[in-house]
């Protein structure tokens, strides 16, 4: 069920009116809820008050009720009757995804935004996130955690995970953007709407997919610094919720290796840049001492990787799990790099590539476990950072045999 109200003109407090062409720009602030009941009269009397009085432009608010089965839908509907600027979006069917592909769609604004109903983003990068794309500078704009300037409050946990998947979706993907999953962006309806038709993720992964199908077509990503506080209420399941982005990621990668990626509406824009055969060359003639320290520092940083994640894992799953889950991660982002830059230029399909590397990644995987495994038989209970350290050693014996067979049978001279 839709409820909706004619847009009316927002108080005049004597702020600067900024215009889109010849007339005034709109903005649309979409804010999904899931059972945020309580959450939800806070962060529309925050978010009405900072628009009345900092936002220089025309601008509506849309609650999208995200199949909630607590009192929010009620709340929502107070608050649109009472405001002819707050619109109510219910859906039934749950997907973060879901609720921004069907609100941003339905929105008759110039400019659509999305923000977490906990306002852990400070509202004071509203304007900077949205004055780039009123004035086609660009054409997405994203809030980030990590960009220079920037200022978050978060447990060390949260940090460790959010950078890790940044890394990996630069490493396996070339991203320029540093931060693809943080709860504030912005849009232009015009560019978005073909874009959406095209991500198939309806969850978290929604974001990550939206920004890469529209870097990869040459459309313009403005990132903004950020002040944000963790909402210690959150109900995000990281675990699953990491798994689902790294099958996400690969899906990405098929879909631009096959060309699925490349959307011909939007062909106006300019395409992405390729590497200058001049330096592929230069990279092809680099030998085994240029590869064997490519390698080994990949090596370094993933191995140090892998520690950290097992180590988070480690305390709420069991050992194998843990090590399961902290390789996957990091050998997708391994086997890319690797790809890219120890071994770029080698005349091989990126499809085999990661088929082999699955293969490699198995033996490696097997080796680690079997460490595992030996030091419970020989050790009644070891401790976490024993099992820490057997596990460096087998990495770095399973990272030895990893090279020969990466360069002798996945990467062929």
């Amino acid at each position: 069920m839709v409820v909706t109200r004619q847009r009316q003109q927002a108080p005049d407090t004597g702020a600067k009116r900024w215009s889109l062409g010849q007339r005034s720009a709109t903005v649309d602030v979409v804010v999904p809820v899931h059972n945020e009941q309580r959450a939800l009269p806070g962060c529309l009397q925050v978010l009405r008050a900072y628009l009345d009085d900092q936002f220089p432009f025309e601008w509506t608010i849309t609650v999208v009720d995200n199949a909630s089965t607590d009192e929010v839908l009620r709340v929502a509907k107070e608050f649109a009757e009472c405001d002819d600027r707050v619109r109510v979006l219910h859906l039934d069917r749950k997907g973060r995804g879901h609720a921004l592909r069907t609100a941003w769609a339905y929105s008759d604004a110039d400019v659509v935004v999305y923000m977490d109903v906990d306002l852990s983003t400070s509202l004071d990068a509203l304007l900077p996130l949205v004055v780039p794309l009123v004035n086609g500078h660009s054409d997405i704009a994203i809030g980030s955690r990590l960009a220079p300037g920037a200022r978050t409050v978060r447990s060390p946990r949260r940090e460790v995970i959010s950078r890790c998947y940044n890394a990996m979706i630069r490493l396996t993907h070339g991203t320029r953007f540093s931060d693809a999953q943080c709860g504030f962006k912005a849009a232009r309806t015009d560019v978005i709407r073909p874009l959406l038709a095209h991500v198939a993720d309806d969850g978290w992964f929604f974001d990550t997919e939206l920004l890469l199908l529209a870097e990869h077509n040459g459309l313009r990503i403005q990132e903004v610094p950020v002040d944000w506080v963790e909402d210690v209420d959150s109900r995000v399941q990281i675990l699953s919720t990491a798994m689902a982005d790294v099958r996400g990621l690969a899906r990405v990668a098929r879909a631009k290796v096959s060309g699925a990626a490349r959307l011909t509406d939007l062909q106006h824009r300019p395409a992405p840049r390729s590497a200058h055969p001049d330096a592929v060359l230069a990279v092809r003639e680099r030998g085994l001492g240029w590869q064997l320290v490519t390698f080994a520092l990949i090596g370094l940083a993933s191995t140090a990787a892998t520690a950290v994640l097992y180590a988070l894992f480690r305390s709420w799953s069991p050992p194998l799990m843990a090590n399961l889950v902290a390789l996957v991660l990091v050998n997708l982002v391994n086997t890319e790099a690797n790809r890219r830059l120890t071994f770029a230029g080698a005349d091989v399909s990126r499809q085999r590539v990661h088929l082999q590397g699955l293969v490699v990644f198995a033996l490696y995987y097997a080796l680690t476990s079997g460490a595992l495994l030996m030091l419970g038989i020989l050790v009644a209970r070891p401790s976490r950072w024993l099992e820490v350290a057997v596990l460096l050693a087998a990495s770095a014996v399973g990272t030895a045999g990893r090279f020969l067979l990466l360069r002798k049978w996945v990467f062929p001279a």
